[in-house]
């Protein structure tokens, strides 16, 4: 080395010493702050990687708990609909009580019916208190709105859960492609019969006929000469017992199931005397009825009677027909255009990350059914109240619709609640395990690796200090060829 102005050898130990300096410092950086990428410098493509996870994450642990406040309502609810079920319980209790109106005083009569009205009190303030975080749950604030309803073709709708489009409504036809029957069995007048051309029991023809429908079971007996007006209104008034009612006139009569479905079935057969019905197709003396074929959007519906109902992922909805809607064939629709209980259980805004369920008032006027009548009535001077025994069969009826409705409806939540919002959550759990271990791959640090960074940076930084020293010391040779 025979140059003073320039020390080569210095420069070369100066870039040395610092990108050594700045790999100690990114190392130590690295170290105290957990992190591998501090700034978009460390790793472009890692940084934009990893924001994007980040983004993920919080989505994830938002939707987690959504989840978990989405259990703690529908478990409010539910919680609720088991007291109203307890209610119910003891409604049923007093009703079959007072149907021992032998062995009860009218006090005691009395006294049953003001603990109906007090039961049925406390049924309405449950639907009416019952609430999470300031919102009400039961009073029929979360059941989906409908427009274009025609009740005189569907008087009553039950919509568990319908995935109306945004912006937008949900169509739904209902399609009637079979109507509704009832069990009927039917005698004329002449031949075999035992009955004459009058529209009478035969002389010498005195019956007992056995009448057999869904409720019961009974005897009844005719004297020969009686009309089948007389015999169609002795049937009629055990209908409560029964289920089977008559239409008599002088050219026959038609005996008929009370109620419409393949459940229903009529039977009568003679057990004493002459009393030859047409037969049923069930046999000679015995006749059921026909449930209502429908669609619903195409699908064919679950159908009990006049009562169809349909559960897919889109809908879940039961329908009631009128009598005159569901015995023909015939259409109808309406739009579900929005409501019920609506949860964002999933990391995105978007159809698939929200779920909704319906969750109808349980208050005494709704709960019950449009063909036997609503759990109102049975209060005081209501139209099945208890005071009156006649009123007994029908407000047993109601009650045990009001049970079926309400602890379907608890049910509808329980599935809900296990089959959608549990099993996401679940699923939830493991994907925020998962993406966080990718961006924490991405990310942070990895200490073993930095460690040893370190200590090479450390080393490194030593010994190029040392280099420069001597560097710096060349220069001082050249003196020896001065002297």
């Amino acid at each position: 080395m025979t140059r003073i102005n320039t020390n080569v050898p210095a420069l070369t130990a100066v870039n040395n010493l610092t990108a050594n300096n700045q790999s100690l410092t990114r190392s130590l950086e690295r170290l105290s702050s957990g992190l591998r990428i501090n700034r978009g410098a460390d790793d472009p493509a890692g940084l934009i990687a990893s924001e994007s996870l980040r983004s993920e994450i919080r989505g994830i642990s938002t939707a987690i708990s959504n989840s978990e406040r989405a259990i703690n309502v529908i478990s409010t609810a539910d919680a609720a609909l088991g007291e109203v079920s307890s209610l119910l319980l003891e409604l049923k209790e007093l009703v079959v009580e007072t149907a021992n109106d032998a062995g009860l005083s009218n006090d005691e009569i009395e006294a049953n019916q003001q603990q109906v009205d007090s039961l049925l009190v406390a049924i309405d303030r449950i639907a009416n208190s019952t609430q999470f975080n300031g919102k009400r749950l039961l009073d029929g604030q979360l059941g989906y709105t409908v427009s274009g309803q025609d009740t005189s073709n569907l008087p009553r709708l039950q919509i568990f859960g319908a995935r109306v489009p945004e912006s937008s409504n949900l169509a739904v036809d209902v399609n009637v492609t079979q109507s509704a029957q009832t069990a009927q069995l039917t005698i004329g007048t002449g031949g075999t019969t035992g009955v004459d051309g009058t529209g009478a029991l035969s002389a010498g023809n005195g019956v007992t006929l056995e009448i057999r429908g869904n409720r019961g079971t009974t005897l009844l007996s005719f004297a020969s000469g009686t009309t089948l007006s007389a015999i169609a209104a002795a049937v009629t008034n055990n209908a409560t017992l029964t289920g089977v009612s008559a239409v008599g006139s002088a050219g026959g009569i038609s005996f008929n199931s009370t109620e419409y479905g393949s459940d229903q079935f009529v039977s009568v057969r003679a057990i004493s005397g002459t009393f030859g019905v047409n037969a049923g197709d069930q046999g000679d003396n015995e006749d059921r009825g026909r449930d209502a074929q429908v669609f619903i959007n195409g699908q064919a519906a679950s159908v009990n009677g006049l009562t169809a109902s349909i559960r897919t992922s889109g809908l879940d909805l039961v329908a009631e027909l009128s009598e005159a809607f569901g015995t023909a064939v015939g259409s109808d629709s309406f739009d579900v255009t929005g409501g019920g209980a609506n949860f964002q259980i999933g990391p995105n805004v978007n159809a698939q990350g929200r779920v909704s369920v319906g969750i109808e008032s349980i208050s005494s006027a709704n709960l019950g059914s449009v063909t036997n009548g609503f759990l109102s009535a049975l209060r005081t001077g209501g139209a099945s109240d208890l005071v009156n025994p006649e009123n007994l069969p029908q407000a047993e009826r109601i009650v045990a619709d009001a049970i079926t409705q309400v602890s379907t409806l608890s049910g509808r939540l329980g599935g809900f609640q296990s089959n959608q919002i549990e099993t996401n959550l679940n699923s939830l759990r493991v994907a925020l395990e998962n993406v966080t271990a990718s961006e924490s791959a991405i990310r942070d640090t990895d200490y073993s690796l930095e460690v040893s960074n370190l200590t090479r940076a450390q080393i490194l930084q030593q010994s190029t200090t040392q280099s420069l020293g001597i560097a710096n010391q060349l220069p001082q040779t050249v003196l020896s060829l001065l002297g």
